[in-house]
């Protein structure tokens, strides 16, 4: 569908979880057309995809560009058989293609690094084994393929009669990237800024050392745009770009003001803490028991990005005590 002159919006269904759809966006251009994001690998996915880009009057073939935002599975899963299918490069950040074997091909390792993070932090040990492998189901849905074009902060992204400017985010993914153009000033924002609802914010193996201090210096950064319209990659296209990032900002600070009053008078665990707070994977508040195993996996996560900066922030204080670890803000 053409939202607006030049920009078709195809949403592409999800398996499974709280969200039911990704955004793709096909930019046209006068030497080439741009693909943003290109949803799960699978069958509903790739007809979604292909009876979206007819709907427009366009094929595969038409595809010159595909830009990747970050490397999750329903951004990333379909680029593999879209490049083979439109000959089309592929492009993304150099920091995402570090974590690509990892993740998808050599897991070992890293299932072993989460285990032992969800072991320090309290999770019980009869709940470890789940935690930990969640995330493997994902993987069938995820064709392989490194980037043509590995994109840096600053980058610019010709699609002839107008260019995109790259704009590393981290915070959801370390090597998150968001698109800008400057002529409309039209903000292409993958999972970095949505509509509905707060992005996921986690500390694990792969985040970087500070994920959430990331992502509010990469808020901050973009403060300075003018845009007139974020498309994401969930929900709706929206305006209201400088209100949002303030309801952002509000959102994690009252988080973790929550935090801070939990660990008040007595020590927890990151575990311990994510279960006495009230959860939104879908926009609605939910407690942690009736969430899903994925869903409380990321819970715990982000519960750990947020006590993460309250340390940093002299805030809160960590105590380990045999080989796990409590956070405490009473001092």
């Amino acid at each position: 569908m053409e939202i607006v002159q030049g920009v078709h919006q195809i949403k592409l269904p999800l398996p499974a979880g709280a969200l039911d759809h990704i955004n793709a966006y096909l930019l046209e251009g006068s030497n080439g057309n741009l693909l943003i994001d290109t949803g799960f690998d699978t069958p509903e996915a790739f007809a979604a995809l292909r009876d979206g880009l007819r709907f427009s009057g366009f094929g595969f073939k038409d595809i010159t560009q595909i830009v990747v935002t970050h490397i999750h599975p329903d951004h990333y899963g379909l680029a593999d058989k879209l490049k083979q299918m439109s000959g089309a490069t592929v492009a993304f950040s150099d920091i995402e293609e570090k974590f690509l074997d990892s993740r998808y091909v050599k897991t070992d390792d890293l299932l072993k690094e989460v285990r032992h993070l969800f072991e320090c932090n309290g999770v019980p040990e009869d709940d470890l084994p789940e935690l930990t492998e969640v995330s493997l189901a994902v993987r069938q849905f995820v064709g392989m393929v490194s980037p043509d074009v590995k994109l840096k902060d600053g980058d610019k992204i010709s699609i002839g009669s107008s260019e995109l400017k790259v704009l590393l985010t981290p915070g959801h993914s370390p090597g998150h990237i968001c698109l800008y153009e400057p002529k409309r000033k039209f903000f292409f924002s993958g999972d970095h800024i949505l509509p509905d609802i707060f992005p996921h914010v986690g500390l694990h193996p792969q985040s970087g050392e500070n994920p959430l201090g990331d992502f509010f210096n990469s808020l901050e950064a973009l403060a300075k745009l003018e845009v007139n319209f974020i498309f994401p990659g969930h929900g709706s296209v929206f305006s209201g770009f400088k209100l949002r990032l303030s309801e952002l900002f509000r959102h994690h600070e009252q988080r973790q003001l929550a935090i801070m009053r939990i660990i008040e008078n007595d020590m927890k665990t990151a575990y311990q803490i994510a279960t006495e707070i009230p959860w939104m994977p879908s926009g609605e508040a939910v407690s942690f028991e009736k969430l899903s195993v994925f869903d409380k996996r990321l819970a715990v996560m982000e519960t750990l990005a947020h006590l993460k900066l309250l340390v940093i922030e002299d805030k809160a204080e960590k105590v380990t005590k045999e080989n796990v670890d409590f956070y405490w803000a009473g001092g």
